[in-house]
């Protein structure tokens, strides 16, 4: 067991090594394209408004670090600390019964490690947890319990994740679930709420200027699921996968349909057989749909960037978030989701 930890240490300290060597040339590298012909661009699952959000402050971590790693979680972390966002970190609509609880999962493309957690409460930025997961453990997924001890373990604060307006919508959702038990709606009937069970979730992927993939998917999750319920998005995989040799790809939507066709993973290996992220991401839309044999009543989003620096994005319905968003040196753009309906 000893000899195993100090191999363990001994391969963070190396990977830390390479990192440091590399941030001297940060900014030169994030203002043009270096000497290997490579472009570094960040990917975000969202649009217009919240991908500018997530993906000016990333860039500048990169320019400023050379560490796309540190990049990426950055990117990530904006959305996790929104209490606007009803889909990720604090703020995120709850479980059932009134907890936040939720999922990440992070991938370094050198190294092919990962770090996940999932159903942890209390902690806002659940993709740093992951992060830790996979530098400081020999673990690749902590849950519950566990995963948040582990965090205060490391200096995280214990917080309530539970804004005001994702309480109000949780109640009315519970006085509204039935009419047959003892919870009423207000006299009004006014909550000044929005979609009941909205899905969210954001993937933040990079690529360095030597080639180097990185990723993260972080989540509350389905809204008002039962407790511990874990869908895709801390599943290597499934929400979240990535070959250094290839690209990176990402899923949001109804996790278990993602999960059960390794959704991410398929992206990735198709690319990996010749497909360009775009075909690659309605390859996987065609699979779920194939799966569930056309009768498709919810949605699911992929999002792909290969190593030329080419970005896909489909998804199976028209609603919710339609675009993905990339970042490089010649700056930020939007792209349209291209929606795979079943026939």
């Amino acid at each position: 067991m000893k000899s195993k930890i100090i191999s363990r240490r001994t391969f963070v300290k190396t990977g830390a090594a390479s990192t440091v060597f590399t941030m001297a040339a940060g900014k030169a590298m994030a203002a043009a394209k270096s000497s290997k012909g490579k472009t570094p661009i960040i990917v975000c699952s969202r649009g217009e408004n919240w991908g500018r959000k997530v993906l000016e402050p990333a860039w500048q971590k990169w320019s400023d670090s050379g560490n796309m790693l540190d990049a990426v979680e950055r990117g990530a972390n904006i959305v996790e600390l929104d209490p606007t966002d009803s889909s990720v970190g604090y703020g995120g609509l709850p479980n059932e019964e009134g907890v936040v609880e939720l999922d990440a999962s992070i991938m370094s493309g050198p190294t092919q490690n990962c770090g996940s957690v999932a159903a942890i409460r209390g902690i806002k930025t659940p993709c740093s947890v992951a992060r830790l997961v996979m530098e400081r453990t020999d673990h690749m997924m902590l849950v519950g319990e566990g995963a948040k001890r582990f965090a205060l373990a490391h200096g995280f604060k214990e917080e309530n994740l539970l804004t005001e307006k994702s309480r109000i919508r949780w109640l009315e959702w519970k006085e509204n679930l039935s009419d047959k038990d003892d919870w009423f709606p207000p006299a009004d009937g006014d909550y000044s709420g929005e979609e009941h069970r909205p899905t969210g979730t954001i993937n933040v992927l990079g690529i360095d200027s030597n080639g180097d993939v990185f990723g993260i998917t972080t989540t509350s999750g389905l809204a008002f699921k039962i407790p511990g319920r874990v869908g895709d998005s801390p599943i290597i995989g499934a929400g979240l996968y990535l070959d250094n040799e290839v690209g990176a790809a990402g899923a949001t939507g109804r996790g278990e349909e993602v999960i059960r066709t390794c959704g991410s993973f398929l992206v990735v290996e198709m690319m990996r057989q010749g497909m360009s992220p775009q075909e690659a991401c309605v390859y996987a839309c065609k699979r779920i749909i194939q799966v569930n044999k056309g009768k498709v009543n919810f949605n699911d989003k992929f999002v792909a960037v290969n190593k030329k620096g080419q970005v896909g994005c489909a998804q199976l319905r028209s609603g919710g978030e339609t675009h993905c968003s990339y970042i490089t040196v010649d700056g930020f753009k939007a792209l349209k989701a291209e929606f795979v309906n079943a026939k």
